[in-house]
């Protein structure tokens, strides 16, 4: 046997091969599955042949990336893996879903072979569209600098039919077709059957006229005819200009007698649900190979696999980088400036020293102010469209494709609207900057649909991502660049509104050119004795104003004020957290006041307040007053400075309850 040419067709021994790969991963797909009594057998066995084509003569050739969306059909791709020696048959036909083993119910990166890990449906489009653009740039960037002209990698991708129904995929054919990803080809499992019915039941779509209407390429084929998969690869490879999209016509549970005759049927018996062994007892007979065949894939591992996957390698969380981190800027105390502004510039330092540093925003550049990025860097500036889902997903791609990604929108929408897709990045330990403006009441006129006063909360159980609030425009700054130099994900959050930068007792930036920060640290802002002060973001602005109005009306108050840049970690070296409690500066200063008063522009219940309260019941500390301020009801429309003073979260307000808690 010979690899196949995309020019040429398959010749009889080619199609002898995949016939009998095929048939060995459907034999392994049974098995996984029955020994589970779990798992997808009908999808998985739909797209097999497919899949076979793609690794065996593409894949496993050139290394060249695949993202599979639907993640439940685990089965198909670990049986192709194990047949293309990637990874032990024995131990994932075993293993399969048992506890302990890597290979999970949906695709993860613990397993050789996967780029991405996939479960809930429309992501790894998103990914692998991100993937293909990166492909394009680096292509493109090599032809700037006078190289002779590469083609450029594909980039492959499956989904299944029933999950064209989520809107993530649609913003993906938008982002492919802007961007004309020529090099992006999507395979769809088109069985028509989905989780609880057929297709025409559920959501009928005609898919072939969707992806029409979305400017893709589209090539009709037969999912199960191996010759005219390989054509329409052929086919896919030989279009510019667009995005491809094999509409693969196929048949749930194909190749095993008892679920290919329901599959016939449109109905969905065997989407979710494993065989008893007595079921497949003749079947597994039918698809034991012979020791011609056997020697047949053997041969094949021997001798025609030219590119095998490297074990994933996750680097530990704030491990450094190779950023460039420059030149902090530091804003003087007579400019007045917003947080966002100088997250803007300081991003715009990173990517003019740092080639790997990309800025991806949905429809609001001029608000997250990436625009300095695009300006001057245009080709490093993506443009998602009011795509939030997909932006976060696509810069999930990047960001283990060797770029850093900073993503930016209104917290409203990064928090609650693509939440979903941070969690699944989290999971696969991405390295994704997520920057977040507009959050709080400070984003006032546009009222409670857009005031993010519960986004901090939403990354709270994520284990792999760091959340950050800066306390004015030069800690911004530092935080920035130490998130760019950091691995890992961030969720820093910022208000729409200018404020005063905080400043030392002379009049001078407190976060100047010397400051180093460090994730979790907090700040003694001011020292104090009768009062602790714990402030988050433009918070700690009031609350060194309401301290300036005390210090003349009653002169005797001493407040100490700590500026709190994570509400997630509270200086402890985790996990000796409570050995570690006599080293904290916040936990220091309470048991120095025995009062602590928190202010943030958040959710009390699910913000500062909340998360400082269980950090000391789990340190076994009381303190003798423990009060929190913050939003406690949805606000209506209003600037930002009448929000915080009808909730108290001005200098004024923050005056009045220090006099009735002291």
């Amino acid at each position: 046997m010979t690899i196949p040419k995309l020019t040429t067709p398959l010749t009889n021994e080619q199609i002898n091969f995949l016939q009998t790969f095929s048939k060995s991963c459907r034999r392994s797909i049974l098995e996984m599955v029955t020994n589970a009594q779990s798992g997808h057998p009908g999808g998985s066995l739909s797209c097999i042949d497919y899949l076979s084509v793609l690794y065996a003569f593409i894949i496993g050739q050139t290394g060249e990336k695949i993202c599979i969306s639907n993640g439940h059909i685990s089965p198909a791709v670990y049986s192709t893996l194990a047949e293309m020696d990637y990874i032990p048959k024995n131990d994932v036909v075993k293993n399969f879903r048992k506890i302990g083993s890597v290979y999970e119910g949906h695709i993860t990166r613990h397993v050789p072979g996967i780029w991405y890990g996939t479960g809930p449906l429309g992501i790894g489009v998103s990914v692998a569209s991100a993937f293909a653009w990166h492909a394009r740039a680096k292509a493109s960037a090599l032809a700037k600098e006078g190289f002779a002209q590469q083609n450029t990698a594909k980039v492959f991708a499956l989904v299944g039919d029933g999950e064209c129904q989520e809107g993530e995929i649609y913003e993906t054919m938008h982002f492919a077709r802007k961007y004309k990803l020529d090099n992006l080809i999507l395979f769809v499992d088109y069985n028509k059957v989905q989780l609880t019915a057929s297709i025409k039941e559920i959501m009928n779509l005609d898919l072939p006229k969707v992806f029409a209407a979305s400017d893709w390429n589209v090539i009709e084929v037969d999912g199960h005819d191996y010759q005219k998969i390989w054509a329409a690869l052929g086919e896919a490879y030989k279009n510019t200009g667009k995005p491809t999209v094999l509409i693969g016509h196929t048949t749930m549970g194909q190749g095993v007698d008892f679920m290919e005759v329901t599959g016939k049927e449109h109905k969905a018996d065997w989407h979710g649900k494993a065989p008893k062994t007595d079921q497949i007892t003749e079947q597994l007979k039918a698809l034991t190979l012979s020791a011609e065949e056997e020697n047949l894939l053997n041969d094949f591992r021997k001798n025609f696999v030219k590119w095998k996957p490297t074990p994933t390698v996750y680097p530990p969380l704030l491990s450094k980088t190779k950023i460039k981190t420059g030149t902090p800027i530091t804003y003087k105390k007579e400019e007045l400036t917003d947080c966002r502004t100088a997250y803007g510039k300081a991003l715009l330092d990173l990517v003019k020293n740092n080639p790997d540093v990309v800025a991806l925003t949905a429809d609001l550049k001029d608000s997250v102010m990436t625009k300095f990025v695009a300006a001057e860097f245009p080709d490093r500036h993506i443009e998602c469209g009011i795509a939030e889902q997909h932006m976060i997903s696509a810069s999930g791609g990047l960001s283990l494709d060797g770029l850093t990604p900073f993503c930016s929108t209104f917290g409203a929408f990064m928090s609650s609207r693509a939440k979903d897709q941070a969690r699944v990045n989290d999971i696969n330990y991405t390295n994704v900057k997520m920057v977040a403006t507009h959050c709080g009441l400070s984003v006032g006129e546009d009222g409670p649909t857009h005031q993010a006063i519960d986004d901090m909360s939403s990354f709270l159980g994520m284990f792999n991502t760091m959340v950050i609030e800066p306390a004015d425009p030069n800690q911004t700054d530092h935080i920035i660049r130490y998130a760019a130099s950091h691995y890992g994900n961030f969720y820093v959050r910022m208000g729409r509104h200018k404020f005063p930068i905080v400043t030392k007792a002379d009049g001078t930036a407190f976060y100047d050119a010397n400051y180093k920060y460090e994730y979790g640290k907090s700040d003694v802002i001011r020292e104090g004795k009768d009062l602790t002060i714990a402030a988050t973001g433009a918070m700690v602005n009031e609350a060194m104003k309401a301290r300036e109005i005390l210090a003349v009306s009653n002169p005797n108050l001493s407040i100490e004020i700590i500026a709190v840049s994570s509400i997630k970690k509270f200086d402890a070296k985790a996990p000796c957290r409570a050995e570690c409690a006599a080293d904290e500066t916040l936990i220091k200063s309470i048991k120095k006041t025995g009062k602590i008063l928190t202010i943030e522009d958040h959710n009390v219940h699910c913000g500062l307040g909340n998360q400082l309260a269980a950090h000391l019941l789990e340190l076994g500390f009381k303190p003798a007053t423990f009060k929190s301020l913050g939003v406690t009801a949805y606000q209506l429309s209003g600037t930002s400075d009448a929000l915080y003073h009808a909730n108290e979260l001005d200098a004024e307000g923050i005056k009045k309850t220090i006099l009735e808690i002291i």
